[in-house]
């Protein structure tokens, strides 16, 4: 994207549509949402959570679906900008479920046979990040924060 195109005022519309803020406020309550669960469980304080991946509830199922909510709420849920919007929360969510749980199972996984290798004297990498996507229980949780969140703002936004 060029300077110019960010200087232009159109840019800035993007922040007066209540669209983005139903996906980004979706974000938001979910990973404070998330950041407070692991509080109650540590006792300790950790912004990590507002950036991380993987946890209760999923941010990215709210993200996505706050947006679709939200544009069909608006637009209307018949219309092709909702469908599209639909399409893409449920392969965020799907990916989010599946192939990134997954990849998650498989780092645990090498870890501890990097752990094994370890106790032979080796000199392996450092560990790989095994939350790395969700159950289908925090993707179900993420897209009912997402939801309610979009309706919250849909409604107040009017």
């Amino acid at each position: 994207m060029q300077l110019g195109a960010i200087l232009h005022w159109e840019f800035w519309e993007i922040f007066r549509a209540c669209w983005f803020w139903c996906g980004l406020g979706g974000w938001i309550v979910a990973s404070v949402i998330k950041m407070f669960i692991a509080y109650k469980k540590t006792h300790e304080v950790d912004f990590v959570y507002l950036v991380s991946t993987g946890g209760m509830p999923s941010s990215h199922s709210a993200t996505v679906s706050g947006l679709a909510f939200g544009i069909g709420f608006t637009e209307g849920f018949g219309t092709p900008v909702a469908t599209l919007a639909m399409a893409f929360a449920i392969i965020t969510m799907f990916d989010a479920a599946t192939v990134r749980h997954a990849a998650g199972e498989h780092a645990k996984v090498l870890n501890a046979i990097v752990k094994d290798i370890k106790a032979l004297n080796f000199k392996p990498h450092g560990r790989l990040k095994e939350l790395l996507g969700h159950t289908r229980k925090e993707v179900l949780w993420g897209m009912v924060v997402g939801i309610a969140w979009a309706l919250l703002v849909c409604l107040l936004w009017r």
